[in-house]
Order: structure tokens, then sequence, then C-alpha cells
């Protein structure tokens, strides 16, 4: 998971319409909320990149690692 600090410094660089001020527990919170919404479509895509890397060198290790991805 993301630290704290990461947090802090992302949230600090962040250009925002307004002015807002957040507790650091409460970002950190924001944050890994997002994290948990956002990483099924992380490792979608990333599983997708890797299928297709595969494909590009063995298209028979390429369609079972996909048969094997699409029953997990």
């Amino acid at each position: 998971m993301i630290t704290k600090e990461q947090v802090t410094e992302t949230f600090v660089n962040l250009v925002l319409e307004e002015q807002y001020n957040f507790l650091e527990e409460d970002l950190v919170k924001l944050a890994e909320a997002f994290v948990k919404t956002a990483t099924p479509a992380i490792v979608q895509e990333e599983r997708k990149q890797c299928v297709k890397v595969v494909r590009s060198l063995n298209t028979l290790v390429a369609d079972k690692l996909q048969e094997i991805r699409d029953n997990v």
C-alpha cells in the first residue's frame, strides 16, 4: 500500500480548484479508497498486456494463459 508520506506529497503537489485542509489520516483513507477502486482495472489491463506479450512469442501458451486468467 502507499505510505502516508506518498499520499501527503501527492496531495501537496496536486493543483486543485479550491484550497482543502484534510487531516493526514483522511488523505490516507481517500488514497486507499481510490487505490482499492482502481486496482481491478489496473490488474485487468496488466493481464491483457501480459497475454499480448506472450502471444507475440507463442500463441499456444498465450491461449492457455488467457484461459487460466479467465477462470480466476
